[in-house]
């Protein structure tokens, strides 16, 4: 493939994906800019997985465009690979080799790493190198995996659930690192279920329901399209924000009911010692309300001829963003089969490490076959049923797992 310079490092527009008669991405968008970290949100079968794997060329497209640096993740795979590193939310390692031995096979494979930063992030992370893969936890494993990528000069990093198993400040130390990352000019494509994680990281999200985008910006843009909750105190009662385009959850208390916690006006009995705990309640009526984004300005010069004496706004967090796309009307959380099944997800580090220049061969039934160094682990949603890979000999190996040549090697994945 022939390398082109865009400012645009993923660009996904329309993207379908069947599996048999189940469609699980119809008509998905995506776009993430160079240097900028981008969250990736989504419930559990809402098609992150899969679009992760349509980018590292795992799977092939049923439909819509995929680029991929301005090249194409299927076809272009092998070269692609070479600019990018990836973390699953579960890493499976070769039990047999040392955390820093799968770092360096790892390495190899797709070109080399910077020593100087893998001696600096195993110190950060609190990583003995030295331990066979065999004994490590969850979150040490997540920690070599974590170690190859950032090690490395890949120009964009595709973190799935990257923190999972990795303790509190674990995790905070992972946040340094991705903001360095970033100030080295690199991107991130981060899916994650911590959403604080990605308040503080992401520079955009874009969050996901069924196989389509339902949101995507900043997060000052989202908030906008949510509700704002407010918290005031008035002279008078601020009764006539009561059917107000807008307002919801109004809740008002007169002066002298404070201490009960007595609602009046068109409220409801609200609890005494929250109404003590709000800064705006010590004094005068209290009214406290959510507002939709399109309506605050409104609602603010209506409650303005109450006479505001305090007031205090909180904008919504990205929790509330998240849960405005998937509260009570959201389906129930089945398993997409798109992330259970999947006949590519039987791959293991063995098998893309072995060859990073190896051609891919055949593809079949949509799956991509060929050798390449696609991530630094093998993905947590790996199909229980599908028999283990194990590791390749020689100069060969299969992504779709199965038998290398020659003599049987040890087991590429660790259960």
């Amino acid at each position: 493939m022939r390398r082109t310079e865009t400012t645009t490092t993923v660009d996904v527009a329309g993207l379908i994906k069947e599996f048999g008669r189940f469609r699980a991405l119809d008509g998905l968008d995506l776009t993430v800019e160079r240097g900028e970290v981008h969250g990736f949100l989504g419930p559990n079968g809402s098609g992150k997985s899969t679009t992760i794997r349509v980018l590292l060329g795992l799977l092939r497209a049923d439909g819509g465009r995929v680029r991929l640096f301005g090249g194409d993740p299927w076809h272009d795979a092998v070269t692609l690979h070479r600019r990018l590193a990836y973390v699953p939310g579960d890493v499976h390692l070769w039990p047999n080799l040392t955390g820093g031995e799968v770092i360096d096979v790892l390495a190899a494979a797709r070109g080399g790493l910077d020593r100087r930063r893998r001696e600096t992030l195993l110190d950060r992370f609190e990583l003995d190198p030295t331990k066979k893969a065999r004994t490590y936890s969850k979150g040490n494993r997540q920690k070599v995996a974590l170690v190859a990528a950032l090690a490395s000069d890949a120009e964009l990093l595709v973190l799935d659930e990257p923190t999972s198993g990795l303790d509190p400040l674990m995790e905070a130390v992972f946040q340094e690192c991705v903001a360095d990352a970033t100030d080295e000019g690199r991107t991130v494509l981060l899916s994650s279920h911590i959403l604080a994680e990605v308040e503080a990281l992401c520079d955009r999200v874009s969050i996901i329901r069924a196989g389509r985008t339902v949101q995507t910006g900043t997060l000052d843009e989202l908030r906008h399209l949510t509700r704002t909750t407010v918290d005031a105190r008035t002279r008078t009662p601020a009764t006539m924000l009561d059917g107000l385009p807008g307002v919801h959850n109004l809740t008002t208390t007169a002066a002298s009911a404070a201490a009960s916690g007595i609602a009046s006006g068109t409220g409801t009995r609200t609890d005494a010692a929250e109404a003590h705990r709000s800064p705006v309640a010590e004094s005068g009526h209290h009214v406290r309300f959510d507002v939709d984004g399109e309506h605050l300005d409104e609602a603010m010069r209506t409650l303005a001829g109450a006479g505001i004496t305090a007031l205090t706004s909180t904008p919504p967090s990205l929790e509330e963003l998240f849960l405005r796309h998937y509260g009570a009307d959201n389906p129930a959380d089945t398993d997409n089969p798109a992330d259970t099944d999947n006949p590519a997800d039987t791959e293991s580090t063995a098998d893309t490490a072995a060859d990073a220049t190896n051609t891919h061969g055949t593809n079949t039934h949509g799956t991509n076959t060929h050798g390449t160094s696609t991530h630094a682990i093998n993905s947590a949603d790996t199909d229980d049923t599908a028999p283990e890979p194990t590791a390749p000999t020689g100069n060969t190996s299969d992504d779709t797992a199965g038998t290398a040549s020659g003599n049987r090697a040890e087991r590429g994945v660790s259960r």
